[in-house]
């Protein structure tokens, strides 16, 4: 669930109080270790609950942080991405930022209209015709949809990654654009920028 949009002061006291109460339960925990009654599974379950409201807060704020400037429309992204992880629909989301993107995109299709979670939603919903490609947002606008990205040339030994999030690590490879990117396989959402994909986190898509 999306809640309305905080400051980063808010978010960083948020993130502050919860590394706070985990620092202590890590304190409690050593203490009480070989206690016959202490349940150490309990603990170690609730710091990861705690932990991973931590990267969820992190995650956003940072996500914030690198878009705010280059479009007011930050809640309507994050609604339309926690949407469609939720529904488990591919999506891929070009944010424009200092450098030209268009140059570095082929095929896509004008939309030219405001931007909004509801169409992006209906862009990217299973069977629509654009649905496959990048959405190329400036401002407060989709400017066009269906768009292929440069692909990156690097190697993922250790990793799959598909070519949603190939393609998002290209184009962030290539310009300072912020990639938005949700897996059709999983669900799960992250975001490219300057050659690294990193996770979005939220208690809607975690398991």
């Amino acid at each position: 669930m999306v809640n309305p949009q905080p400051t980063f002061l808010t978010i960083k006291n948020h993130i502050s109080y919860h590394l706070d109460q985990m620092i202590q339960e890590v304190e409690t925990m050593k203490k009480s270790i070989g206690e016959r009654e202490y349940c150490l599974l309990c603990e170690l379950g609730q710091i990861r609950e705690r932990f991973d409201e931590v990267q969820s807060s992190a995650s956003y704020f940072y996500l914030q942080a690198y878009i705010s400037s280059y479009t007011s429309s930050y809640l309507e992204l994050a609604k339309a991405i926690q949407n469609m992880s939720k529904q488990r629909h591919g999506a891929l989301i070009a944010i424009e930022r200092e450098d030209k993107v268009e140059p570095k995109l082929q095929g896509g299709v004008t939309i030219n209209a405001d931007l909004s979670n509801r169409l992006i939603e209906s862009i990217f919903y299973p069977g629509n015709p654009l649905h496959d490609g990048a959405v190329y947002v400036k401002g407060e606008h989709i400017l066009s949809a269906g768009n292929i990205l440069p692909l990156t040339s690097k190697a993922f030994p250790k990793e799959k990654v598909g070519t949603r999030h190939r393609a998002a690590i290209g184009l962030s490879e290539m310009s300072d654009a912020l990639i938005l990117v949700v897996s059709e396989e999983t669900g799960k959402m992250s975001f490219a920028l300057d050659g690294t994909l990193y996770p979005i986190v939220s208690s809607e898509s975690k398991g």
